[in-house]
């Protein structure tokens, strides 16, 4: 099975979206004009590899935001979810509740999974790094959960 990768590339006009987050607030592209945002899509709220990325984003979200960066998660867990999710380990970003699935589906980063032998359809763990015009700078698609930032942050933009 070949590993599923999205058909977006660096330098492509970011997919817009509007979504709600935790808190019900319909959260759209646009509102990070002029803004570098870092959209994190993720597979689920609470699991291990999941909470290791967002406490890693969490841990460095100080220097993420002296870099010029904002940060946003994505999962198909619902706003309850994501609000428990925040509460319990802290987290200083929001998350976007993608229950359609329209904003992971736009992104191309749903695809085909398996794990433990089972073969699945799934959120495919993919970092956008969008510029303040809506473009996208980087795409990291082998996330390392607990040294994400430093990913983010030591990966260098298209020339």
């Amino acid at each position: 099975m070949a590993n599923h990768t999205t058909s977006l590339k660096e330098r492509d006009k970011a997919p817009d979206f509007s979504c709600k987050d935790e808190k019900g607030n319909l959260v759209s592209l646009s509102d990070f004009k002029d803004k570098k945002l870092i959209l994190y899509f993720y597979p689920k709220d609470k699991t291990p590899a999941c909470t290791n990325q967002a406490c890693d984003l969490r841990d460095n979200y100080k220097t993420i935001k002296e870099c010029g960066y904002e940060v946003l998660g994505v999962s198909a867990d619902t706003e309850l979810m994501h609000t428990k999710f925040i509460r319990k380990y802290s987290l200083p970003f929001s998350l976007l509740a993608d229950i359609d699935l329209a904003v992971i589906k736009a992104y191309d980063v749903w695809g085909e999974k398996n794990f433990m032998g089972k073969v699945f359809d799934g959120i495919i763990r993919t970092t956008f790094i969008i510029d303040g015009e809506g473009m996208i700078e980087r795409i990291i698609t082998n996330v390392d959960t607990k040294n994400h930032t430093k990913q983010i942050l030591n990966t260098q933009p298209v020339k």
